[in-house]
């Protein structure tokens, strides 16, 4: 058995304006989702973020379900937790693939995403995994969304609030200069 490597760890970022984090879990192993949701928790509490959690029936909903939120409420960022153990078919490698495939696609068009759905070859290797008190993945997914919520406000551009928002069949013209006009 190989000797465990050490990791350097990033300090947790600290924010100025609040930080409001979307946890979607795949519960198919309820007592390995369970960890890493306490790991994510305890993660965002440290840096002083809210957070709402949500279940999905598997991995392979996890990618989708960010989708809807990212396009449809306001959630500074994302941790996509589950567990994926390697069974006797080829299921294992689309599950995997397909999953982080949706996720990094997301966080490519612009969505915080800490990745924390664990690929492993046996339930001992998830558990050690997902624990909080070893290797908290859980936690390590939270933290790793706070720290791209932290770069994108660093480098992000501040916008005039000028553009189009949809409204009832209408479309509101909205300049901080002159007001509102509905169209």
């Amino acid at each position: 058995m190989a000797v465990s490597e050490q990791h350097h760890i990033l300090e947790t970022p600290s924010f100025e304006k609040p930080v409001k984090l979307l946890i979607v879990v795949a519960p198919y192993y309820k007592d390995i989702a369970e960890n890493l949701i306490a790991g994510a928790k305890a993660e965002c509490d440290k840096a002083g973020a809210t957070y709402d959690v949500v279940e999905v029936p598997g991995a392979l909903e996890v990618p989708t379900a960010i989708r809807i939120a990212y396009r449809q409420s306001n959630f500074d960022g994302f941790v996509a937790l589950g567990c994926i153990i390697r069974g006797e078919t080829t299921h294992y490698d689309t599950v995997c693939n397909d999953s982080s495939r949706g996720l990094m696609l997301l966080g490519l068009q612009g969505a915080n995403i800490g990745n924390g759905i664990l690929t492993v070859e046996n339930r001992k290797q998830a558990e050690v995994r997902a624990d909080p008190s070893d290797q908290n993945k859980g936690g390590g997914a939270a933290a790793a969304a706070l720290h791209l919520i932290a770069l994108e406000r660093k480098y992000g551009k501040e916008t005039k609030g000028i553009g189009f928002k949809p409204r009832g069949g209408s479309f509101q013209i909205a300049d901080d200069d002159k007001g509102t006009t509905t169209v």
